[in-house]
């Protein structure tokens, strides 16, 4: 049996400079709103893996790209 995943948050650090919110708010609201701090922290990791997706994408467009003027000077 495995321990449980524990979801772990980015830095407060990272979210001030990334947010451009006072680290002390984040963590006044970590301690006296935690369900705004939750909804912060959620969003924050989705808008991570949004741009971990679209850099994903962005690269498969360039190998495609690359490829398909491969073949267009192969019949050239």
């Amino acid at each position: 049996m495995t321990a449980p995943q524990v979801k772990t948050g980015p830095s407060l650090r990272k979210m001030e400079s990334d947010l451009e919110v006072n680290k002390t708010t984040l963590h006044n609201w970590k301690q006296n709103r935690p369900k705004l701090y939750e909804f912060i922290i959620d969003s924050y990791q989705d808008r991570k893996a949004l741009k971990e997706n679209i850099m994903f994408l962005i690269d498969q467009k360039q190998k495609l790209e690359e490829r398909i003027n491969l073949e267009h000077k192969k019949v050239s």
